[in-house]
């Protein structure tokens, strides 16, 4: 598994960008409000969960870990909570052993919905710091619908490659059709295979899932770290579960309460946040492709962009794609502003771009797809991304005039990202199967406290949600990096980092207002 450990760290790194869209409702604990049972057995009022909640699980080398060997194991849940026993799913679930004493299990999920847990804990050590290694085995398990998890893939990678080609930013009636018609196709292609599955891969499903996990490994309370999309399976986890909840860090957090439009509009702002501070330290380094200032510089990148969709650019490094489309280049962009370790790597490749060359931006954007230059998709991230948000999230399909007013109110707010963030709703105005969920606060009343991380120029989780979320929370506690980048523990630091460690390992919550 070399070489699979930055992709792992990438996933934690990157997932979000248009096609993020996270929320639910979350019914109260037990349905009714009352005490959690003994933490063995299933919710108050829920009937037919025994059998998953007392099954034994056999563990099996899986891998390298670093220089540990994995384990892996299987367990099954309800494929309807509703209905318990009409079928069950299989998850995989990855541990990698405390490299000291343990004092139990940290639950870990770098974020999407779709990025894969079990392998992004199998990168352990570069995912937590020494002494969280020392302390605790790492667990991921890969969400209902993703990874391992008897996994949701709809479509074949050629039919994805055209997917994710596609103009994000239509110019035109014709265009747009073709939008609106590639992700009915797509939501068509989902319902057809999984006709069973589809309606039941919710984030509420996942929290539920792992409950059941949780207790099957013999863990009192769930000491968990999420990141991106996993700060929302987190804090979904403590509505349904609060006094289960173990010490919680939630890192570039999403605010629950947000419509669609909302979440996507925050989206837009962020990555437009993100593409200034970008623009401004290239051109502070000089010699910046784009332009002598940050405005000049906003422009040129934006005029890069419609000459790349009026005549995409070669690419000669992939066995399956011929063009940088617009649509792998805006990828591509997003993918940089991630992380700001990046940004050299953009400023090459945009002015590779500029020169007629598409490799470099085409490279990033496989980065962002987990795909490799033969064509092959890696995760399903890109697939059962829809699949996950759409039931979280309702998006009822609008007409001509709205989606315009749309557009025009995203394109205000950002000038860059607007029309793009605008129209990332299609998937799920198309979606053949109904919400599940509206959005709402979730305070977990009576859990203990749940550290909630921010950073101020996150381009996919803007700094607002963060502040939000830790508000709501009945007993969630800010932690503030003013910086750039997605997510902060274990990726820019020290500060984040020590505050984080002395939380998970003593219980020290990070003392109020704390800004790295």
């Amino acid at each position: 598994m070399t070489g699979r450990v930055s992709s792992a760290r990438t996933v934690a790194a990157l997932l979000g960008v248009a096609v993020l869209a996270a929320g639910c409702s979350v019914p109260s604990p037990g349905g009714d409000g009352t005490t959690a049972p003994p933490a063995t057995q299933p919710p108050t009022g829920t009937e037919g969960l025994g059998r998953f909640y007392s099954q034994k699980i056999t563990w099996e080398d899986c891998g390298a870990a670093g220089d540990k060997t994995a384990q892996c194991a299987w367990v099954e849940v309800p494929t309807n909570y509703d209905e318990p026993q009409d079928g069950s799913l299989k998850l995989r679930v990855l541990k990698v052993a405390a490299s000291g004493s343990s004092k139990g299990a940290l639950f870990v999920n770098p974020g999407g919905p779709g990025g894969s847990a079990v392998e992004y804990a199998r990168a352990a050590d570069a995912i937590v710091s020494p002494t969280i290694h020392r302390t605790y085995d790492v667990v991921g398990v890969d969400p209902r619908g993703v990874g391992e998890s008897s996994p949701v893939t709809c479509v074949d990678g050629p039919t994805m490659d055209d997917m994710m080609a596609l103009d994000p930013t239509p110019d035109d009636q014709s265009e747009l059709a073709a939008a609106r018609e590639s992700a009915r196709a797509f939501g068509q292609a989902c319902k057809k295979k999984y006709p069973q599955a589809l309606p039941h891969l919710s984030t509420v499903d996942a929290a539920k899932d792992m409950d059941v996990v949780r207790a099957v490994l013999g863990e009192k309370k769930l000491t968990y770290l999420g990141k991106s999309y996993g700060t929302f399976l987190g804090a979904t986890y403590a509505g349904l579960f609060p006094s289960r909840v173990g010490n919680m860090v939630l890192d570039g957090a999403i605010a629950p309460e947000l419509s669609n439009d909302e979440l996507n509009l925050g989206q837009a702002v962020g990555f437009e946040t993100a593409t200034r501070a970008y623009v401004s330290a290239c051109v502070a380094e000089g010699d910046c492709p784009l332009g002598k200032d940050t405005d000049t510089g906003m422009q040129g990148l934006r005029d890069l962009l419609k000459e790349i969709d009026k005549e995409p650019l070669p690419v000669t490094d992939d066995a399956r794609v011929e063009e940088l489309t617009e649509g792998w280049a805006s990828t591509g962009l997003a993918r940089a502003l991630y992380d700001q370790a990046s940004w050299e790597g953009l400023t090459d490749a945009l002015r590779a771009a500029q020169d007629g060359d598409g490799d470099q931006l085409m490279q990033l954007a496989r980065e962002y797809a987990d795909r490799d230059e033969a064509g092959v998709y890696h995760g399903n991230i890109m697939q059962v991304i829809s699949a996950v948000n759409c039931l979280d999230r309702p998006a009822e399909p609008v007409d001509e005039e709205a989606m315009k007013a749309r557009v025009a109110k995203f394109e205000k707010a950002s000038p860059t990202w607007g029309e793009s963030m605008a129209m990332a709703t299609l998937s799920c105005e198309e979606w053949p199967v109904k919400a599940t969920a509206t959005p709402q606060k979730i305070t977990a009343a009576g859990s203990g406290p749940i550290v909630v991380i921010g950073t101020t120029r996150d381009p996919a989780t803007p700094y607002e949600w963060a502040q939000k979320l830790a508000d709501q929370l009945e007993n969630g506690h800010l932690v503030t990096f003013d910086g750039d980048g997605h997510t902060a523990y274990m990726r820019s630091n020290n500060c984040v980092d020590k505050a984080v460690d002395a939380y998970l390992v003593k219980g020290t919550v990070p003392k109020d207002g704390l800004t790295c």
